[in-house]
């Protein structure tokens, strides 16, 4: 459930600008382009671990439940990278291996039951990515302290329910919303699908900010993980509805 935890909290404005002087000491800060190629290094190894994940877990027929422990290790490392943020050059590469083994894993089984659904997930993914740095960039949509506010809590809304459900469903209790298949149930979905695209501003502002502020240059593995996180709840959450929509045919 690491992947519920952006607003992003890891690409918070105090991450650029209450970092020590002495950590500029070397002359070297973050860039965009620096930015840009870490983000695209870390995807890339998402996307390979899920692709080496896929074809194992769907050659051997293995059940969703063998997967449940995957994202919690990557809640503990995503702790540690939020707390020991130098360590991020080393551990974000580990995290992203660790979600990629689980991303995979989900979407094959998805997959077996609905044959086309992880490649539209991805392609939506992206899709929607590039439609919101568009607006972004083009300032159609900014990231006002209202916006911001927003969003922020609606993401730690949308997180306790998930953290409460997970909790509850070693009890047996079963949340509502979160697996049904019902108008109720899509809609929550496509709710939080607008909630974690709406975090992809933040991360573009937050990461903007960073690089004007000239902040050091290891926080770009910082700023890469942060925007990570999100793509990877973006696209669980893609996944999780169009599985309901397709369920329901």
């Amino acid at each position: 459930m690491a992947l519920f935890t952006s607003n992003n909290p890891t690409l918070k404005e105090e991450t650029f600008t209450q970092v020590g002087a002495g950590e500029l000491s070397d002359g070297r800060v973050m860039t965009l382009n620096g930015t840009i190629g870490k983000s695209a290094l870390l995807l890339a190894i998402v996307l390979t671990f899920a692709v080496l994940s896929g074809n194992i877990i769907g050659a051997l027929g293995l059940p969703f439940e063998s997967l449940i422990f995957i994202p919690l290790v990557g809640v503990g490392l995503a702790f540690l990278i939020v707390f020991k943020k130098h360590l991020a050059p080393y551990v974000a590469p580990i995290y992203c291996a660790i979600q990629g083994l689980f991303l995979g894993g989900i979407s094959s089984i998805l997959e077996a039951r609905f044959p086309g659904i992880a490649s539209q997930a991805m392609l939506l993914t992206f899709t929607v990515f590039g439609v919101m740095l568009l607006l972004y960039s083009t300032r159609i949509i900014r990231a006002t302290e209202r916006f911001k506010s927003i969003i922020i809590t609606a993401t730690f809304g949308i997180f306790a329910y998930y953290m409460l459900a997970l909790v509850l469903q070693f009890f047996g209790v079963e949340m509502a919303l979160i697996h049904s298949s019902g108008i109720a149930g899509i809609l929550f979905s496509l709710l939080v699908v607008v909630i974690a695209a709406m975090n992809l501003i933040l991360d573009f502002d937050t990461i903007e900010q960073g690089v004007n502020y000239g902040a050091p240059k290891y926080l770009e593995w910082y700023a890469a993980f942060g925007l990570t996180v999100t793509l990877i709840w973006l696209y669980i959450e893609i996944l999780r509805l169009l599985s309901k929509l397709n369920s329901r045919n």
